[in-house]
């Protein structure tokens, strides 16, 4: 499937949390399905750290399908037949809206002058987006990952605008642990000499070795020991003994390099900076007086809620301490934990009660 690929220019400043504001920032989105008449059917997808619009169509830069297209498309769990689809790369990303890489006024990348932003800047864009669009209220916000992290941040900061909001695989606020994994990735970029500072777009080399280990860092956290036992156990890769050196003899560390080198292809080592950033100083508490129940008081959104028992990015616990808030706002809300073997990326993969689920939330 394809979809509708734009980029929305920003009248007005975008105001941020820092304290500064992004003039003419820029929002590329995909939207696929039709409209209805009354702007009643439209969904907003919010993707994760390393996602981008192209949720249900091929990507661009690796042709390869999209993110979420076993979820989203026609006679799909989010079926593009009945719904109105929107999914928008979000601010200090990488894929077309405004970030690190983008032009400054002065026609130089802005690099690391580009604002420090947060989850709330990220979703003042998409409201922002949804305004341009004339949508006033959605069907439903869907996210899993960083992509609930927004979900929530719109139901707590515009309760008005979605009558539905999924939070997949995700947190109300980011863990001393999960920050200290985001450090050691912003620290390997960092100490890659291809960094300069920021400064490598002008360049020949990028800091694509430390933005490699950062996320061969990141993607062993998504995985479970189950599903790397399963996958790899303690096999030796295209070799029949060890190798007595450092190349990669077992096939869980080839698989791991794969995925780094792949990943510097797509991605900036600047936005990893920024969005790392971001969803370490999400804490939706924090935002609202240091109760998270009163970041919900008055919603009359329903919520759902995923994890997954074998999610230790983001354990059952995080989405339960969510779903305890929610029920002391009075917010209609409901709560499954589904079996995968996956960990966190089971929001991805090939999970049929998942589909399920969203099916019929969103029904």
């Amino acid at each position: 499937m394809s979809g509708a690929s734009q980029v929305l220019q920003l009248t007005d400043p975008l105001p941020l949390d820092g304290g500064s504001e992004l003039a003419q920032a820029e929002i590329a989105y995909e939207t696929y399905g039709t409209l209805a008449d009354d702007r009643s059917n439209a969904i907003l997808i919010c993707h994760a750290l390393t996602g981008d619009q192209y949720v249900a169509s091929t990507h661009p830069v690796t042709g390869k399908p999209g993110w979420w297209e076993r979820m989203v498309g026609p006679g799909k769990p989010i079926d593009t037949d009945r719904y109105f689809v929107v999914c928008a790369n979000v601010i200090g990303s990488c894929m077309g809206s405004s970030g690190p890489a983008s032009l400054a006024s002065d026609g130089k990348p802005y690099a690391m002058r580009f604002p420090v932003i947060t989850i709330r800047d990220m979703v003042r864009g998409l409201v922002a987006l949804l305004d341009a669009l004339g949508i006033e209220r959605l069907h439903a916000v869907v996210g899993g990952s960083m992509g609930g992290m927004q979900a929530l941040s719109l139901a707590a900061n515009w309760p008005e605008r979605a009558t539905r909001v999924l939070v997949i695989a995700s947190t109300s606020r980011h863990s001393a642990q999960n920050i200290a994994f985001h450090e050691l990735g912003r620290q390997a970029v960092m100490a890659d000499p291809n960094w300069c500072g920021g400064d490598y777009y002008a360049a020949d080399a990028q800091p694509d070795s430390g933005l490699a280990v950062a996320r061969m860092a990141a993607h062993i956290t998504y995985l479970s020991e189950e599903a790397l036992t399963e996958k790899f156990g303690r096999n030796l890769q295209d070799r029949e003994t060890k190798s007595f050196g450092f190349d990669a003899d077992f096939q869980v560390e080839s698989y791991l390099r794969y995925q780094g080198s792949g990943f510097t292809r797509r991605f900036d080592a600047n936005s990893y900076l920024y969005i790392t950033r971001a969803m370490d100083y999400f804490d939706l508490a924090e935002e609202h007086g240091g109760k998270l129940a009163d970041a919900f008081a008055g919603t009359t959104a329903r919520f759902c809620l995923v994890s997954f028992d074998s999610d230790w990015l983001y354990p059952t616990s995080e989405s339960r301490h969510v779903v305890h808030a929610l029920n002391a706002a009075g917010a209609a809300v409901s709560f499954v934990e589904l079996s995968a073997p996956h960990g966190h990326d089971s929001f991805l993969l090939d999970v049929p009660a998942l589909d399920r689920v969203v099916k019929g939330f969103l029904e």
